[in-house]
C-alpha cells in the first residue's frame, strides 16, 4: 500500500467538491498500479450518496444559514455531515477486484491503528460500520469501474454532532428499525475513547498518528507516496467543469411527483416518488442509500405505463432487474411498499 498525497501546492485542499472527486479522478483516469490511500478532510459539508433524494435526506434551509456545502458522491451510502473534526479515507485499488465488496478488509486497519491508540473496543458492526460503545463513528462505501475500485468511508474525531443532527433529516422508518430517535443518539466521536495523548489534537496532527499506525512507520515522511502535480490537478479540475461542480449533480432534481413511498430494508432505504394517470405509472424514481453496482434508472424506465396492480408492479420491477440496480430484495416486499400495504 501507498498514500497518494491530495495537497495542493503544499497545502491541504477542504473542499469537498474537490475532495469527492478525486476518488474519480484516480480510479478512471490516473489508474496507478496496486494499492493506494488518500486521507484527507473537508470543510463544513454534507455528502449524499449517489442515488438519493437531498430534498428528503438535508434540510436544505439550515444547510444555506450555516454555509454548508452539499456535494454528491458517486458511490451509494447515506447522507453524512463534515466537518474540520472528520477524516475521510479512500482506498484507491486498480486491476483487482478480489476484495470488492468486503468492507472488514478496509475497516481492520483503521481498526488496529485506532486500538492501538487506545480504542480497544471499536469494531466492524454490521456490513459497514464501525462502532464503539453501540455508537456509529464510522460509515464506510464502495464503488466499482472495470477491474478498479475506491473503498473507503469517514472517520468521526471531533465533529460537530450537534450540527450533523441539525442538518441531516434521514427517514423516520430508517431511525425506527435501528432501536433510535434521532441522528446524535446513534453516532459518537472516538476522540474521548482514545488515549490521553491522542485526545484534543488537530485534525492535521490526528491524521498525521493515525498514518503511521497504517503504514507502520514513525514518521509519515517515510511513507512511499505519490504526490498529485500540476497535470493531475489540470484534469480534476476540468472534471469539476464539467459535472462535479454544478447543482444539477449534487443537488439533483426534486421532481416532486405525487407519491411517494420509502422503507428500510436490510440493503438500507429504498424510496419510490411516482405519478400514477389513469391507474398507471406516469413518472417514476427511485431513491435510496443502498449500495450496489447497478443503476436504478434502468428500474426507473421499465416501470413507465406499467399497470397500478401487483402483477404489473412485478413485471415492471422484474423486467428493470430490480435485483442488481437496487439491490436483493424481495419483489413482493417492494410492491407491497409502492401499494402502501403493510
Amino acid at each position: 500500500m501507498f498514500l497518494i498525497d491530495v495537497s495542493r501546492n503544499g497545502k491541504p485542499v477542504y473542499d469537498p467538491i474537490v475532495n469527492q472527486s478525486l476518488d474519480n479522478y484516480l480510479v478512471n483516469d490516473l489508474r496507478l498500479p496496486g494499492h493506494g490511500l488518500i486521507v484527507y478532510v473537508n470543510q463544513p459539508s454534507v455528502i449524499v450518496g449517489v442515488h438519493q433524494n437531498a430534498y428528503a435526506e438535508v434540510d436544505l434551509p439550515y444547510l444555506k444559514k450555516k454555509n454548508i456545502k452539499l456535494v454528491r458522491r458517486t458511490s451509494g451510502g447515506g447522507a453524512v455531515y463534515h466537518d474540520f473534526g472528520n477524516i475521510i479515507f479512500e482506498n484507491i485499488v486498480i486491476g483487482d477486484t478480489s476484495k470488492f465488496g468486503h468492507f472488514d478488509a478496509f475497516a481492520n486497519p483503521i481498526l488496529n491503528a485506532l486500538h492501538d491508540m487506545g480504542a480497544t473496543d471499536a469494531q466492524l458492526r454490521g456490513r459497514n460500520d464501525m462502532v464503539i460503545d453501540g455508537k456509529k463513528f464510522s460509515g464506510m462505501t464502495m464503488f466499482k469501474v472495470g477491474d478498479s475500485y475506491a473503498a473507503g468511508g469517514t472517520l468521526m474525531y471531533n465533529l460537530d454532532l450537534t450540527a450533523a443532527s441539525d442538518v441531516l433529516t434521514p427517514e423516520a422508518d430508517k431511525l425506527a428499525s435501528k432501536g433510535v430517535k434521532s441522528v446524535d443518539s446513534r453516532v459518537t466521536n472516538i476522540m474521548s475513547y482514545l488515549k490521553p495523548e491522542f485526545q484534543n489534537l488537530d485534525i492535521e496532527t490526528f491524521r498525521a498518528e493515525l498514518l503511521k499506525r497504517l503504514f507502520h512507520v514513525d514518521d509519515v515522511s517515510k511513507i512511499e507516496t505519490y504526490h498529485l502535480n500540476d497535470h493531475d490537478w489540470e484534469i480534476i479540475d476540468k472534471r469539476l467543469a464539467g459535472k462535479y461542480d454544478t447543482d444539477a449533480w449534487n443537488y439533483g432534481e426534486n421532481p416532486g411527483f405525487d407519491e411517494y413511498r420509502s422503507k428500510h430494508f436490510q440493503i438500507g432505504t429504498v424510496a419510490f416518488n411516482f405519478t400514477l394517470k389513469d391507474n398507471k405509472i406516469a413518472d417514476f424514481k427511485t431513491y435510496g442509500d443502498f449500495i450496489n453496482g447497478g443503476d436504478p434508472a434502468i428500474v426507473d424506465k421499465a416501470m413507465l405505463d406499467v399497470a397500478y396492480t401487483k402483477d404489473g408492479l412485478t413485471e415492471g420491477l422484474n423486467a428493470g432487474n430490480y435485483k442488481q440496480n437496487i439491490g436483493d430484495i424481495d419483489v413482493n416486499d417492494l410492491v407491497d411498499l409502492i401499494l402502501e400495504k403493510e
